[in-house]
């Protein structure tokens, strides 16, 4: 072999080992690349395959149920049978809707969206078609579901509510989350699509006690999105029960007193602030909210003159008319600006500057005292002694009262109503306040207004002996229901008002005379017994101001006016008169006269407060053990 030969065999020897190094090389990298995912980032990479594989899914919880006093359910929640179409399991979507539609009723509105969640779905997602079925529809499904393919029935959970509309106003209703509410929540919950949330009353005020926690499902699916199977589920923890201070048989009692009637009434516990009904007339049906409004039902509720979805005990402002007059007097009395001996001659009115004021009573009342006056409810002794006391003296007191301010019930929408004083028509017109203005709100007209809760509390307030009750509707968890003697023991403690008991009791017996008294303007509508007699203060709003052309021809009788021009009626009162224990509102909207159409009603439904409540003050935890489910059982 020449030296050149050599050179070569050489040069081909050092490449190989070259190339055999590099190949080496690669492959332990290979080998050690390998080794790092294989076994160092195993751990790792098993989690994402899980994640590809896994899909971990919320499950709504059941929502908390809510109770009256006396543990009959208000809210709880059944099974609601759904028919749902599986669109890969059938050839045409639109025959087998044809087919479904001649066994149960479906809208039309609701055959356009299952056709259009089909186009937009995946095959194998199960589309509703209708829920809330009944039995017999189910029935008819399943026996022929051989000839329905890609339909079967599911089931799950809808809210219900047993009275009705009832307590439509106090429970409220839930609905499907807005695309407002979902963008400002971190609660994922909110995001399935069949989740429901409170919309407006106790539903609402509470949602978030009432909603509990999210339970969880670990499902494996394909590689399309299929469920495989369930691998482990767990179950969400209930909402909590609610106990409210509401007697379900008080509200049906009052409901149907009131009738037909636009009105709103409140009945309250004068020391514990315990709202035991409170009705606003007409009502609507939260169920039909949860089964879906039509919009032809939805517009006859919108558009229906006598409002039935404001709740008016909370949201009706009106001018509280006579019922203030206690208001006044106690202003009057407390500033010592008058006595209780305090006398006015009522010739049927008052010259008060270049104008007249007029009593209800053409002819007048003649000489009167403070309990006289407030016994006949005569006018013209109000307008003297608020020009005395002042616009602003009227103001203060009439917020002590609770007046214009919302009393903090536990209740969304509550309005303030209205205390008029020399700031706010400055502040509000840039006009000084006149001495006609303050006469006016003297008798509770003008630019005053209440809300009929308002007015209850009041009531209270006066029967109380001046302590500053707040109201209240919610009791306890149903598993937590308070002290032996039915007595709630987390009742709060109210602050003293700082009245004068010697006022008070000026008021307290002008308002027993309104009843009881032989010229009370409520007479008719007190009750006999005098273990449970009843005291209180009618009152009738103007809705209009009657022309002097009106007054002079005599046709000034609300009765002779179309519905929406008369005068609303009006009354407070309490009962006991001896130991008071329950206040009462009623405010008849366009009824005409308090004596008349609100007084009865009151008359009515504190005989029958009285006559209920050894129902309610037996001890409540009884309703454990009988009456009451266990959380969370439908």
């Amino acid at each position: 072999m020449n030296h050149r030969d050599l050179e070569r065999t050489k040069s081909f020897g050092r490449r190989v080992f070259m190339l055999g190094a590099g190949k080496l090389a690669l492959l332990s990298a290979l080998v050690g690349r390998l080794y790092y995912l294989q076994v160092v980032e195993a751990d790792r990479y098993r989690v994402l395959a899980d994640e590809n594989r896994i899909n971990l899914r919320l499950l709504p919880p059941p929502r908390g149920r809510i109770f009256d006093r006396v543990g009959e359910p208000l809210a709880k929640n059944r099974l609601n049978y759904r028919v749902v179409v599986i669109s890969e399991q059938t050839d045409d979507v639109t025959a087998t809707l044809d087919a479904l539609g001649r066994l149960i009723a479906i809208a039309d509105h609701e055959y356009r969206g299952v056709v259009r969640e089909a186009r937009r779905k995946r095959g194998f997602v199960p589309i509703t078609v209708r829920e809330n079925l009944s039995w017999a529809e189910v029935s008819r499904v399943e026996v022929h579901a051989p000839e329905l393919p890609g339909v079967m029935i599911d089931v799950g959970q809808t809210r219900y509510y047993p009275p009705g509309a009832t307590v439509g106003h106090i429970i409220g209703y839930v609905a499907a989350v807005s695309e407002d509410e979902l963008s400002g929540s971190v609660d994922p919950l909110l995001e399935l699509p069949d989740f429901r949330i409170g919309k407006n009353g106790i539903e609402k005020r509470y949602d978030l006690a009432l909603r509990g926690s999210a339970g969880n499902s670990q499902v494996e699916v394909n590689a399309y999105g299929r469920v495989i199977r369930e691998l482990a589920r767990r179950d969400g923890e209930p909402g909590d029960d609610l106990v409210l201070s509401i007697d379900l048989g008080l509200q049906r009692y009052l409901g149907a007193r009131l009738g037909a009637e636009s009105a709103a009434a409140a009945v309250i516990d004068i020391h514990s602030g315990e709202l035991l009904a409170l009705v606003s007339t007409p009502s609507y049906d939260p169920n039909a909210f949860n089964q879906g409004l039509s919009s032809s039902a939805w517009r006859a509720l919108i558009e229906n003159p006598l409002k039935p979805l404001v709740n008016k005990t909370i949201a009706g402002q009106y001018p509280p008319g006579s019922t203030f007059k206690m208001v006044v007097a106690l202003a009057a009395l407390e500033a010592g600006v008058v006595t209780p001996d305090h006398k006015v001659f009522c010739r049927g009115k008052i010259k008060i500057g270049d104008s007249t004021f007029h009593c209800w009573k053409r002819g007048g009342h003649g000489e009167l005292a403070m309990i006289d006056a407030i016994e006949q409810s005569c006018d013209v002794y109000f307008y003297d002694i608020s020009r005395r006391v002042g616009i602003d003296r009227i103001a203060d007191m009439a917020r002590r009262f609770g007046f214009g301010t919302a009393s903090g019930v536990d209740l969304p929408g509550e309005h303030d109503g209205l205390v008029p004083d020399k700031a706010w028509k400055m502040a509000t017109f840039g006009v000084s306040w006149q001495l006609g203005e303050t006469v006016v709100v003297g008798i509770g007209q003008g630019y005053l207004q209440a809300t009929p809760l308002q007015l209850a509390v009041m009531a209270a307030r006066i029967a109380n002996g001046g302590v500053a009750i707040t109201p209240r509707l919610t009791l306890a968890a149903a598993d937590d229901r308070g002290a032996d003697d039915g007595s709630d023991a987390t009742a709060p403690k109210f602050p003293s008002m700082g009245l004068t008991p010697a006022s008070l009791r000026v008021v307290l017996e002008g308002m027993n005379r309104v009843v009881n008294g032989k010229r009370g303007t409520a007479r008719r509508a007190r009750i006999d017994d005098p273990n449970i007699a009843m005291a209180g203060k009618t009152g009738t709003s103007q809705v209009r101001r009657i022309s002097k052309a009106e007054r002079a021809s005599g046709v000034i009788k609300s009765k002779d006016r179309p519905w929406i021009e008369r005068d609303h009626a009006l009354f407070v009162g309490f009962a006991p008169v001896r130991e008071p224990r329950y206040a009462v509102a009623v405010v008849v909207e366009h009824g005409g006269s308090g004596s008349r159409a609100a007084a009865p009603v009151a008359s009515d439904v504190l005989r029958e407060t009285l006559r209920r409540e050894p129902t309610w003050r037996r001890d409540p935890r009884r309703l454990v053990d009988g009456g009451v489910p266990a959380k969370g059982e439908v």
